[in-house]
């Protein structure tokens, strides 16, 4: 088995040079793989401007100004499409998130045998773990009324039913992509794949997390670790982050495909983080602002 049906497209903005060197490294070298650059320093793009001489199949894809999350990666799966017939699959990466050696190999595996069990094909993940704190971000999980994480066992090979799964490391069929018509550019950041879940559950596909194939990865400006019945890890963003994920929440909540559970965890989790950086936060008074900022452009 050879990826050479595989695009993958890293989106790249003030990137840390040595963390997407190594992402792009352990890539197969038989995929399509595209860079989005939206709009970084020029030191930062004479870097990614050598990348393609040293990374087979590397293209590169420079924007003027920062067009968002989604809009570059959806600008880079039509690059990739123009680049190689037969592709078909696509996998979406932050430019901080490091496959550990023959991880994605393993989601082509993972996904190539749920298509073979006769079932619709949606979308796979992988094990995300936080670089910072070396603590597993788990897999997301709903019933009707409970939202939680799943924490496999340690080398455990067991497919995990998500609700939602991180754009980073998300494996998906390129015809599902395009059925779709891509990820809503309007997100701009956050929430982007929270919507790209719950709408390929609404067109009746599944969502699989792979614990046996593991990404490092940053969430966020720098994470925190906390304890609440065992040790967890949440990001800390900056108040401009927070504007966007406020924003998009509002907007989520309007949208009926969105599971009522998810919005009742959302509305919560909207006022724990309130009150942690009210309390805690050295920046208060600008990171509340970004949130007051966001809600109110939700609510227009």
């Amino acid at each position: 088995m050879t990826p050479d049906d595989l695009l993958t497209v890293t989106v790249s903005f003030h990137p840390d040079q040595r963390a997407l060197r190594a992402q792009l490294e352990t890539l197969p070298a038989e995929c399509i793989k595209v860079v989005v650059d939206n709009g970084s320093n020029e030191s930062e793009q004479a870097f990614l401007r050598q990348l393609p001489a040293s990374i087979p199949n590397l293209v590169l894809v420079e924007n003027a100004t920062n067009a968002g999350l989604a809009a570059a990666l959806n600008q880079g799966v039509r690059r990739g499409l123009a680049v190689r017939n037969g592709l078909r699959w696509c996998l979406l990466l932050d430019q901080d998130s490091e496959p550990e050696n023959g991880a994605v190999e393993l989601l082509l595996e993972g996904i190539r045998e749920l298509e073979s069990d006769g079932g619709q094909v949606g979308c796979v993940g992988p094990s995300l773990v936080d670089v910072q704190t070396g603590l597993s971000h788990g897999f997301h999980q709903a019933t009707r009324f409970c939202w939680r994480r799943a924490y496999p066992a340690p080398g455990s090979r067991a497919r995990i039913h998500c609700t939602t799964l991180n754009g980073s490391g998300t494996l998906m069929p390129l015809a599902l992509f395009n059925e779709l018509g891509g990820l809503d550019e309007r997100l701009f950041i956050d929430h982007i794949d929270t919507d790209w879940s719950f709408r390929v559950l609404a067109a009746r596909g599944t969502l699989w997390g792979l614990p046996q194939a593991v990404f490092r990865h940053r969430m966020g400006e720098r994470s925190l670790r906390y304890w609440f019945l065992g040790w967890r890890v949440m990001p800390y963003r900056s108040p401009l982050r927070h504007r966007f994920l406020f924003r998009n929440t509002i907007w989520l909540l309007r949208r009926r495909y969105v599971p009522m559970v998810w919005k009742f965890w959302a509305v919560a989790k909207l006022g724990l983080t309130m009150a942690a950086y009210l309390a805690f936060s050295q920046e208060r008074r600008q990171q509340i602002a970004g949130m007051i900022s966001g809600l109110r452009a939700g609510l227009k």
